[in-house]
């Protein structure tokens, strides 16, 4: 603990310095650039009668500023979310994002530090970049984010090939124990300015250490279905907190398809859930179809293998709209009995996107959710959202 506790605290004293940094000769051995971004909500809820309400609020989802460059033929990142401090100003407000170095070959890179896993197209893709202001619901709740580990990525003209080892705990949830490895390939059999055609394969393994005992978190999937300001509309999917170490399988098959304005991506994905006693599985799937209405099309970095920034071809903006579908159910149940948890979720979503500049963006989405309880065959809670966003990135 005492370790970590420093590696936090220099990683946000670090990131407090952002703004007195200076940037360096971009051809010198030591190069250093800022960078930041900032993200800022809003949500008007309607709320049924069952749950509790959600109250319509406004938040700074994110305030990123971070550091990047070289030092000596090593590349290195230090970013900090300042979002938490709206509430607490304290540096334990400060969270932790990218702390890393990296180090190119030429079959690859190698990254070590904490970073994001290479799990999921939805997940991979940046904040900035989503066609909508939530990730899929198997994302944000079952992807892994950021981890301590190490990583390699061979990125070729239509391929990609990453893996990684990491820890299950993170600079700042250290009370998280256990090890995990984890794989992502993609392929684009077509590419080029524009039609892009994606195929991927995540996978992961990771095994907690006793979650729920011994100050470590339980294991809980729950995501929020409208929007990151529906917390009363949570429902919990898997629940895994007796203490008991626990293995967990999690695979996702990826398709994206960028041809001219249109823009399509989908995932289907799942977890397995094994302590010994219980087990649980979590599916999903999502479909997204986007069109933008001023003719650009969707960028795809291939290095990535993701898509990319919307770079406007007009001085008015671009201008897109789009449609989700998103489910994901979760069961659990003792061993060699049946379920006593079967809850699903599911949400529809509208998005307008305007594309001021490629670093400038406002978002629109209007949202559709409801949560059953399949062994009751009952509706926990429908709501509905219109949610939007100003973001600025640099």
């Amino acid at each position: 603990m005492p370790t970590m506790v420093l590696f936090r605290h220099a990683a946000a004293c670090a990131a407090l310095c952002l703004f007195a940094t200076p940037c360096l000769a971009e051809d010198g051995p030591v190069t250093a650039e800022l960078g930041g971004r900032l993200h800022w909500d809003f949500a008007d809820f309607d709320n049924d009668a069952r749950g509790l309400r959600n109250g319509d609020d406004t938040e700074v989802r994110r305030l990123w500023l971070d550091v990047s460059g070289k030092f000596y033929g090593w590349g290195y990142k230090i970013e900090g979310d300042f979002a938490g401090l709206q509430d607490d100003f304290s540096k334990d407000s400060i969270e932790a994002k990218d702390v890393y170095v990296t180090r190119d070959f030429k079959a690859g890179k190698l990254t070590l530090g904490q970073f994001k896993q290479h799990f999921t197209l939805d997940d991979r893709i940046s904040s900035n970049y989503g066609v909508f202001m939530e990730r899929s619901m198997f994302a944000s709740s079952v992807a892994p984010l950021y981890r301590l580990g190490a990583a390699w990525i061979t990125a070729r003209e239509n391929y990609t090939v990453a893996g990684s080892v990491y820890s299950l705990e993170n600079i700042d949830v250290w009370q998280v124990k256990g090890q995990a490895v984890g794989a992502r390939g993609t392929w684009t059999p077509l590419h080029d300015e524009q039609r892009t055609l994606h195929l991927g394969l995540s996978l992961a393994r990771e095994a907690y250490d006793h979650p729920g005992r011994d100050g470590a978190n339980a294991l809980r999937i729950a995501p929020r279905p409208a929007g990151h300001l529906s917390d009363n509309s949570r429902a919990t999917l898997i629940n895994f907190n007796r203490g008991l170490d626990t293995d967990v399988d999690k695979y996702s098959l990826e398709f994206g398809l960028a041809h001219g304005p249109l823009y399509l991506q989908s995932e289907l994905g799942g977890a397995n859930f094994d302590d010994g006693s219980q087990r649980g599985q979590v599916r999903s799937a999502y479909g997204l179809v986007g069109w933008f209405l001023t003719g650009e099309s969707m960028p795809y970095d291939s290095k990535t293998g993701r898509f990319a920034r919307v770079k406007p071809a007009h001085s008015t903006g671009a201008w897109q709209v789009a449609l989700r579908y998103d489910t994901i159910r979760g069961k659990q149940h003792l061993a060699g009995r049946g379920n006593f948890s079967d809850v699903s979720m599911e949400q529809a979503s509208v998005g307008v996107n305007w594309h001021l500049r490629s670093n400038l963006r406002f978002m629109l989405d209007w949202i559709e959710s409801r949560n059953r309880d399949r062994l009751a065959d009952r509706t926990l809670d429908r709501t509905r959202a219109l949610t939007g966003r100003f973001q600025y990135d640099f």
